[in-house]
């Protein structure tokens, strides 16, 4: 088993994967101020719930999107393991080639989407990931990254919606149950999660247009279980997408070092 840390805008995602399954995954707030003990100390009892011992972990892997607390979290994690931790980054062995305008500008969070997606899924590929900001990934039939989409997520809709009116506030994303809503509660809610589901509808449509083929359709990240029921396309929800991707690149590179040794 290794430890997958994925440090996000709004989350930090702890889990625990192997080739079998996944053992575990927690969220922890992200705090841009948070000390290597602070975070030590999240990872520590997201183990000790799971009755996990560091001498189980293989060694760690850290993405991230927020770079001033990268290395933070990656000392963290290595105080808890007493093991190295890896951290991905451009130049590491992934099996993905990105032909984007500037390769190295793309989120490692995105690039693990897409490698679990190519090791796991058929291709060609669309990959929602669906958190602070929904991100679209799109992957041809030659296992290339060739670009995609980033627009705003749910939350981020919901709380500019109630940031600007204020009568509409404690507004949850829990699905009311029908699209037409009969009080004003449920027509928000139904407003940002039914937008959110037509907007993927639509995107996949526009993209299978313009690549001119049919595709796999994957949604993941903390929010795709609330969305990728309520759409009219087939999509394949996949929760552990991210880790499974960190799996593979960690192996990746840890046979690239053994073999250098």
């Amino acid at each position: 088993m290794i430890l997958a840390i994925d440090i996000g805008n709004t989350n930090i995602v702890i889990g625990g994967i192997d080739g079998e399954r996944t053992y575990f995954i927690e969220r922890v707030t992200t705090v841009r101020t948070g000390t290597e003990l602070e975070y030590a100390i999240d990872i520590k009892n997201v183990l000790d719930i799971y009755g996990i011992a560091p001498d189980e972990i293989e060694g760690g892997i850290v993405c991230s999107v927020v770079p001033q607390i990268t290395n933070v979290l990656k000392t963290a994690a290595q105080k808890i393991l007493r093991k190295s931790v890896m951290v991905v980054k451009p130049g590491m062995e992934t099996g993905l080639n990105i032909l984007m305008d500037f390769p190295k500008q793309l989120g490692s969070d995105l690039v693990a989407d897409a490698v679990a997606g190519i090791t796991h899924y058929p291709v060609p590929q669309i990959i929602f990931d669906l958190g602070t900001a929904t991100t679209v990934c799109v992957i041809d039939e030659k296992k290339n990254y060739i670009g995609g989409m980033i627009y705003p997520g749910l939350q981020v809709s919901l709380d500019a919606l109630t940031a600007h009116a204020s009568q509409l506030q404690g507004v949850g994303l829990e699905s009311p149950g029908k699209v037409i809503g009969k009080n004003t509660i449920d027509c928000m809610k139904s407003g940002i999660l039914n937008s959110n589901a037509a907007a993927m509808d639509g995107i996949i449509g526009r993209i299978e247009k313009e690549l001119g083929q049919k595709t796999t359709v994957l949604a993941t990240g903390g929010l795709a279980d609330k969305v990728a029921p309520l759409c009219e396309r087939e999509v394949i929800l996949d929760r552990d997408l991210l880790l499974k991707g960190m799996l593979e690149i960690y192996r990746r590179n840890t046979k690239e070092i053994s073999d250098v040794t």
